[in-house]
């Protein structure tokens, strides 16, 4: 066996290859690459053997080889052989390879474009996957990198004079998360195109987006993850043009607001705190709505995190001055209204062009539980088989406010009663065990409801329900779910149209 070192080298990513490879170059390696990368380290002067050479089979087979071939395959793992497995090998001039640099092509692209299914397999890179487990198995002698953010790390380890075993283990790590998360894209891509919403192995990938400042609490740490396969609408994907270091909290409110404000079309603000929505209001621009919103929000959005589906102008800035909410995401924000925001050095700006798009169907609600998962399609329906089983029918005005309020209450929490107009919530009455009490809260709340609709996220059990809205003033009411004859003669009792449909829309 030979005792130089040597480097196999096969990127699809080229960003710093060229100068991390001469570095590699200064440090006594042989450099070997595979054709494309090969082509990238002569141009920039940097001697380089490529992969065909050593191995006798041409780049223009497709490398489907080259991997495998025992030339680079048994040069990853020869320090693992003994004397004997080292004899079979006959007369075969086997050297050693200490570092291998790979990174596979990548398959999300594909994902992400939609290309055709034959296409998108061809490209799966199995030979990049075989390489790197090789010689993340091989770490007491062969170092593996897969991440170019990790080429100055091994620089400073090689200028120090070894590469010490514990980092060894750290990019042994490294190379096994990454082929796990390539392969769990792979699986994933072809669940979806095989319409297999719940496969018997769930294997999902996610990319690490941030930090957070912390958890829910201060002594838990957090970070925030996107889907690779998700495009459009995501939180996870927006862009923070203002403000701190956000909190677990901060994060989940703002996906309580941003799955809401995705219900409307027109302009439109929502107010949540404590993954609780507070107040919506729509309007002919996003300055009206959030008008509307502030003035009937209980907190006076204080602590709040606000969703707009538009841009925030000038105007609308200015508002917000005086407003101590903690977080605004909307479509965009003016040059005016960076201006006058900024002063507020803690306040966080999302910018999100995308925040109007709809939930894709191939991504799913999951919520984990010790020791499992729980994953369900989102709701994206809002209702079916609506009927009136009121003696009055609601009119046209009160249609419209029903169905505002009752895509409202579709994202409230737990035996949830929302009561508003036509463009503006009134009282929410949301996490309670009774619905006579999540009534009495949306009343209390609201103030003076006279002439205000009440939509139900479920069947309201108890006549006195309706007895507690009639005396508010509500004219009309929406629920899921079957209506009871005490329930109907109430409603017929005061002149109250009711609205029900079979689709329910609970929340947790």
């Amino acid at each position: 066996m030979n005792s130089k070192k040597r480097a196999y080298v096969s990127v699809y990513n080229k960003e710093r290859i060229a100068e991390f490879c001469q570095y590699l170059v200064e440090y006594g390696y042989e450099i070997v690459a595979t054709e494309g990368t090969c082509k990238v380290l002569t141009e920039a002067g940097i001697k380089a053997i490529s992969a065909h050479e050593l191995t006798g089979y041409p780049e223009p087979l497709g490398g489907k080889l080259r991997a495998l071939h025992p030339a680079i395959y048994t040069g990853i793992i020869a320090n693992e052989l003994t004397e004997e497995q080292l004899s079979e090998l006959g007369d075969k001039d086997i050297y050693p390879i200490e570092l291998v640099v790979v990174n596979c092509y990548p398959f999300v692209e594909d994902m992400e474009a939609g290309v055709d299914f034959k296409e998108a397999a061809s490209h799966i890179d199995s030979n990049g996957v075989a390489l790197l487990n090789a010689a993340a198995k091989n770490y007491l002698h062969t170092v593996v990198v897969c991440d170019p953010d990790d080429y100055d790390r091994v620089l400073c380890d090689l200028a120090a004079g070894a590469i010490p075993e514990d980092e060894r283990r750290y990019f042994m790590y490294k190379a096994f998360s990454y082929t796990a998360s390539y392969d769990a894209l792979v699986a994933q891509y072809l669940s979806h195109e095989l319409a297999i919403p719940f496969p018997k192995m769930y294997t999902v990938t996610y990319e690490k987006t941030h930090d957070m400042r912390y958890g829910e609490n201060p002594h838990q740490r957090a970070a925030v993850y996107h889907e690779p396969f998700l495009k459009e609408g995501s939180l996870a994907r927006a862009r923070q043009l203002a403000g701190g270091q956000t909190t677990y909290n901060n994060i989940n409110d703002a996906n309580t607001a941003l799955e809401l404000v995705k219900e409307f079309e027109k302009p439109t603000v929502v107010s949540v705190k404590h993954c609780a929505v507070s107040s919506v209001g729509t309007g002919e621009s996003a300055y009206e709505a959030f008008v509307k919103a502030y003035e009937t929000d209980p907190h006076g959005m204080k602590g709040c995190i606000l969703a707009v589906n538009g841009i925030v102008d000038a105007r609308l800035a200015e508002k917000l001055r005086s407003v101590e909410v903690e977080l605004v995401m909307a479509v965009g924000f003016t040059p005016e209204a960076m201006d006058t925001l900024r002063f507020r050095k803690d306040l966080i700006l999302f910018e999100m062009p995308d925040i109007r798009s709809k939930v894709q169907f191939s991504t799913f609600d999951m919520k984990k539980v010790y020791g499992g998962l729980l994953v369900q399609s989102y709701d994206t329906e809002l209702y079916r088989n609506i009927k009136c089983v009121t003696e009055r029918a609601p009119t046209d005005g009160e249609r419209k406010a029903l169905e505002f309020n009752y895509r409202i209450v579709k994202h409230a929490r737990s035996s949830a009663i929302v009561i508003g107009e036509e463009d503006v919530t009134r009282g929410i009455g949301t996490g309670q065990t009774l619905r006579e009490k999540a009534v009495e809260l949306a009343v209390y709340q609201a103030g003076d409801c006279v002439g205000s609709v009440m939509a139900s996220e479920s069947a309201i059990v108890s006549p006195s329900c309706v007895d507690l809205a009639a005396e508010a003033g509500i004219t009309a009411i929406i629920q899921s779910g079957e209506a009871s004859e005490e329930v109907v003669a109430a409603c017929n009792k005061h002149e109250i149209a009711m609205l029900c449909t079979d689709m329910r829309h609970f929340k947790n």
